[in-house]
């Protein structure tokens, strides 16, 4: 915070010092703080010019924090008041540039990114720009895998964007459990799982899109950002039906009733991503459970049910409230 006011460490420092010591002299802040004699000048300069300490009519001189809370307060509001007049000339800026490119070329609605590292840096500025929505389809080949929850997924959560996934089948199984799947889900994240997805994309509020144009197996090579055209709502459109099929993750199921015979957490996880279709040696993995072990859990579970079938035996879970199964809204 204190940078966002415009203290620097040695600042905050300082003011920390007089507030939890009262009144101090330059000479008590310097040896308390072990700065140079300088900083403290231009760091007590700082300080008055920004209202948080006050001069004492004392010889020596002393200086006196003010409240934070009547000084601190001016002061984050005139940067509020600056970021709203940054938004606000954003806005207009990008309405000037809409009506500059309405008439354009189609080649410029669409721009080439070439190599792994310029196309997750560009799928960043895709994602941060959105400030309602995000939807994205992730599939293999990834131009950057995380082995945990993708830090601008997790800011845009934070701060309230609707973020809302589609899994490949295959593509589930590079994730990580705990520190991925279950993180974004426990931020907010509306995530589904699909056999076979068409393709990877993302979309930011309707307004801008990224998606691959040339992939190996294992390497992004390129990938086009697509702005707002008659493409990318035909990408909307085929994000849509695809979550309207696609199945519900729902990893961390909640017992319905505390009666005897309710799993545990890792029970419950099984059950969960035996409802998503994926390999019983994919789950086993994730799971971070031998083939073996996983298949006597499996039974056993499937004996508690009194399933025949493992998608039995995810239809009675879900009866009982121990996780969600999708259901069909196919025309």
């Amino acid at each position: 915070m204190s940078d966002i006011i415009g203290l620097s460490a040695a600042e905050l420092l300082m003011y920390e010092l007089v507030i939890d010591g009262g009144p101090m002299t330059a000479s008590t802040i310097r040896s308390s703080s072990r700065l140079s004699p300088a900083q403290v000048r231009t760091g007590l300069r700082t300080l008055r010019r920004l209202g948080l300490v006050a001069l004492e009519a004392e010889t020596p001189v002393r200086y006196s924090a003010v409240s934070p809370d009547l000084a601190m307060v001016p002061l984050l509001l005139a940067v509020e008041r600056q970021l709203v007049e940054a938004r606000q000339q954003t806005e207009r800026l990008a309405q000037s540039y809409r009506a500059a490119t309405a008439d354009r070329h189609p080649r410029d609605l669409v721009e080439v990114v070439h190599g792994a590292e310029a196309i997750s840096r560009r799928a960043d500025q895709v994602m941060r720009g959105a400030r309602h929505t995000v939807r994205f389809i992730d599939k293999p080949p990834y131009a950057q895998l995380q082995s945990s929850l993708h830090p601008v997924e997790a800011e845009l959560l934070t701060r309230g964007v609707t973020v809302q996934g589609i899994y490949d089948r295959e593509g589930l199984t590079l994730h990580d459990l705990h520190t991925d799947l279950e993180a974004g889900l426990e931020l907010g994240e509306q995530a589904r799982v699909i056999a076979d997805a068409p393709t990877k994309m993302i979309i930011a509020d309707d307004s801008l899109g990224l998606i691959p144009l040339r992939a190996t197996p294992t390497v992004m090579e390129s990938a086009v950002v697509v702005q707002q055209s008659a493409l990318l709502t035909a990408l909307a459109a085929l994000f849509t039906i695809l979550w309207r099929d696609a199945v519900p993750l729902a990893l961390l199921g909640t017992p319905s009733s505390p009666r005897d015979g309710v799993p545990s957490e890792q029970d419950k996880r099984l059950l969960a991503l035996l409802t998503t279709g994926m390999p019983d040696r994919s789950i086993a993995k994730q799971l971070g459970l031998s083939y073996r072990t996983f298949q006597r859990r499996l039974h056993a579970l499937m004996a508690a049910l009194d399933a025949d079938t493992r998608f039995q035996a995810g239809l009675r879970a879900a009866a009982r409230g121990w996780v969600t199964v999708p259901v069909s809204r196919r025309r």
